[in-house]
């Protein structure tokens, strides 16, 4: 694989290098920020804009969304792990577990140990969209092609590694299928290249994609979940399809530095608690094409854990590591 140009995540230590807080100061002191590895408008972005304004409001200080785009999320996460000022925080997603799968070698920080969960709030599945110049309508059109054309079916991810690539060479492997797979620098301009014509698919997290599908902008031929979804009844599972045993499901979620305090994790906790279970926020997150699923602290940290080694162990099997 190729090396990812890093040398300018190095370069950002000194920037978010400040001196942290006293553990007993009232906290937070001054705005927050949530960094976004991502391109805005991108799934990760959008949960992260939801979150921010009512958790800035119990907080009783701004939470700022800064998107830091680039090297599939290592430049946010290596800001957030070095930061020591207190008050930075990481909204990650399932692919923050699959960064030591593919760049063990490249990385300056653990995404298991520089990090202490705050908590999951949500999941959304997986759902495949095709454009409209595409010329699918229903997944068996879209497996015979690809069946037909080895290599000659594309679909669109947000990077080498991500989850959205994680979930289509699953896919790939169990239908038997050879897909090309084109990485982009975000989930917005790989799903605009998609509605565009220019690749032909993409396995994209439902809450990204449910307003381009109700639109017509995007057709979606399957969604990955044991059951079909409220917001899409007309869509099949791919089980029904006949993909047995297909489901991914992308989570999202908040990530303080490692050295973060335990009052300070607490109080997040609880805030962030807060908005995922009042009726607004879950309201707010279904609308995202999501749903509200919490989990805090130990809990969301084993969770990070295993889903870390079980992406290593794929990465080597499918020869994407940097190894």
């Amino acid at each position: 694989m190729k090396k990812l140009p890093l040398l300018c995540i190095g370069l950002l230590s000194t920037t978010w290098a400040q001196a942290q807080p006293p553990a007993n100061a009232p906290w937070p002191t001054q705005p927050v920020r949530l960094l976004v590895g991502f391109t805005a408008g991108g799934p990760t972005d959008i949960v992260a804009r939801a979150l921010a304004e009512p958790l800035g409001k119990s907080l009783g200080q701004p939470v700022i969304v800064d998107n830091r785009p680039g090297a599939n999320t290592i430049i946010a996460a290596q800001a957030v792990a070095q930061a020591k000022d207190g008050h930075t925080l990481l909204m990650a997603a399932t692919n923050h577990t699959m960064i030591s799968a593919l760049y063990s070698r490249q990385i300056q920080f653990d995404p298991v140990k520089s990090f202490k969960a705050v908590c999951r709030i949500g999941a959304s599945p997986t759902v495949l969209v095709v454009g409209p110049q595409a010329g699918f309508s229903r997944l068996a059109d879209f497996l015979a092609k690809a069946k037909s054309q080895p290599r000659g079916v594309t679909y669109a991810s947000p990077g080498q590694g991500s989850s959205v690539h994680f979930a289509g060479e699953d896919f790939a492997q169990r239908a038997g299928l050879q897909l090309t797979h084109v990485p982009y620098k975000g989930a917005a301009p790989a799903i605009a290249d998609v509605m565009a014509g220019q690749v032909m698919a993409s396995f994209a997290s439902l809450g990204s994609v449910l307003p381009s599908i109700k639109s017509g902008k995007l057709l979606a031929l399957a969604v990955a979940s044991p059951q079909r979804v409220s917001a899409l009844p007309q869509v099949p599972t791919f089980e029904e399809s006949g993909i047995k045993g297909y489901r991914a499901d992308a989570w999202y979620g908040v990530l303080a530095p490692a050295q973060t305090p335990e009052p300070v994790l607490q109080k997040l906790q609880t805030e962030v608690s807060r908005f995922v279970t009042s009726s607004a926020g879950a309201d707010r997150l279904q609308q995202l094409g999501m749903d509200p699923v919490l989990a805090c602290g130990d809990e969301f940290d084993r969770q990070i854990a295993a889903e870390t080694a079980h992406w290593s162990q794929l990465a080597r099997q499918l020869k994407i590591n940097d190894e």
